[in-house]
């Protein structure tokens, strides 16, 4: 996608940026409050994402949809734990959900020539 980037595309980047650095910061702290960044940086994505007009974002979509469905299910998982506890069988599904939350956003960075 080598056009210049409007100011949608430059607003969703830095959501994903912002994305980014929480699950950096997750893996290296396990801290699940970052969660809540999370959440954040992801309903900034959509709003910015669903909807619009602009060809770079409707040609994100799929990731796009790799990543709110993810972090739809980690919620799920996190709301199905007996008192906050994560077990091993939820924090593996965490975990996988991560990962592939992970991958999309660096598709999306190099669909844009991020990397």
């Amino acid at each position: 996608m080598e056009e210049e980037a409007g100011k949608e595309v430059v607003a969703f980047l830095a959501q994903l940026v912002r994305l980014n650095a929480a699950m950096k910061e997750l893996f290296a702290s396990g801290n699940v409050a970052l969660f809540t960044e999370m959440n954040d940086a992801i309903k900034q994505m959509h709003a910015i994402q669903h909807g619009s007009g602009d060809k770079v974002l409707q040609a994100l979509d799929p990731e796009c949809v790799v990543i709110y469905g993810n972090f739809d299910m980690i919620v799920g998982v996190l709301r199905s734990t007996e008192d906050g506890v994560i077990d091993a069988a939820a924090q593996k599904a965490i975990d996988k959900f991560l990962h592939n939350i992970d991958e999309a956003a660096v598709n999306i960075a190099a669909a844009v020539g991020l990397v």
